[in-house]
């Protein structure tokens, strides 16, 4: 029998025996008597069983009615969560969704995907900014933040998207000015070159490598992206992350120096969204990550 017929017969079961007659349960369902009737006999017959003695006078439910009785409620219960789980998926998330990340992430890898995303869900407005520090949540009304690197607050649920190496770069102008040797060196070399760092973050100036080395930076910026167009001027060495330096590698923009230096995994290359808990937008934040997750190029 149909899923939909035996759910229709479990509730013309349960509306006769709570109301106590057919014609009472034909009334509250809107339905003849005569269907009401035939749902029950339907249901008996399917199951091989009498449900309920008629008589004249009352119904009765016979034993192996009382036994079917609670299974017939439980499990008419639980296809109507199930038949409201499916409308709740099948209703498209709506309203605004406020995003946060860095600006290197934001120009690199959000801003490509707006408008596919958008497409998809018309019903979604985005609103996209960017810091390069950590921000609070709350006070910038922020219902997901992009973040790099570790996280400390336990306030926050984190939904890893991914890992992205570090590089240390430089364009190939830097190297022509200041060669680094034939044979690629090492590391700790590095000591005698001009090297970017970051202004407001002194923990990103601490790079993961296997040496020991005093770096000394003669210029800072406060942002990735900042430090990133300066390396591609030539200005000097940084350590960027592999999302917003893959494209400038591939192209010739900048070259990989000492990858074997680098230690990894490493603190920095944790790539994770965070939001809280408790947050309202649930439908809104599960669709924008599950877009955007398969398509960063971390």
């Amino acid at each position: 029998m149909p899923v939909l017929s035996r759910t229709e017969d479990l509730e013309a079961f349960l509306t006769v025996v709570d109301t106590g007659s057919f014609s009472s349960a034909a009334n509250l369902l809107s339905q003849q008597v005569a269907k009401v009737s035939r749902a029950v006999t339907r249901l008996e017959d399917g199951l091989d069983v009498t449900l309920l003695n008629r008589t004249t006078r009352r119904l009765e439910l016979t034993e192996e009615g009382e036994l079917f009785l609670q299974y017939a409620r439980d499990g008419l219960n639980v296809l109507e969560k199930g038949e409201e789980a499916l409308r709740l998926l099948k209703r498209a998330p709506s309203g605004k969704l406020r995003v946060d990340a860095a600006s290197a992430f934001v120009l690199h890898q959000l801003a490509p995907l707006v408008g596919e995303f958008q497409e998809s869900f018309p019903d979604i407005t985005l609103d996209i900014t960017s810091h390069d520090s950590i921000i609070d949540l709350l006070e910038h009304k922020t219902d997901i933040a992009i973040r790099i690197g570790d996280l400390n607050d336990s306030n926050l649920h984190a939904r890893p998207l991914g890992k992205s190496k570090l590089h240390i770069v430089a364009s190939p102008q830097y190297l022509e000015k200041y060669p680094i040797p034939e044979d690629g060196g090492s590391a700790s070399s590095l000591s005698n070159h001009k090297l970017i760092g970051f202004s407001d973050s002194p923990g990103l100036n601490k790079w993961p490598l296997k040496q020991d080395i005093n770096l000394q930076y003669s210029l800072h910026a406060s942002s990735g992206e900042t430090i990133r167009q300066l390396c591609i001027a030539g200005q000097g060495i940084a350590l960027l992350s592999h999302f917003m330096v893959h494209r400038d590698i591939s192209e010739g923009r900048l070259i990989a120096l000492f990858n074997d230096d680098i230690i990894s995994p490493n603190r920095r290359e944790s790539v994770q969204a965070v939001y809280y808990k408790n947050s309202a937008v649930s439908s809104r934040i599960s669709a924008f990550l599950d877009f955007i997750q398969p398509r960063l190029t971390l």
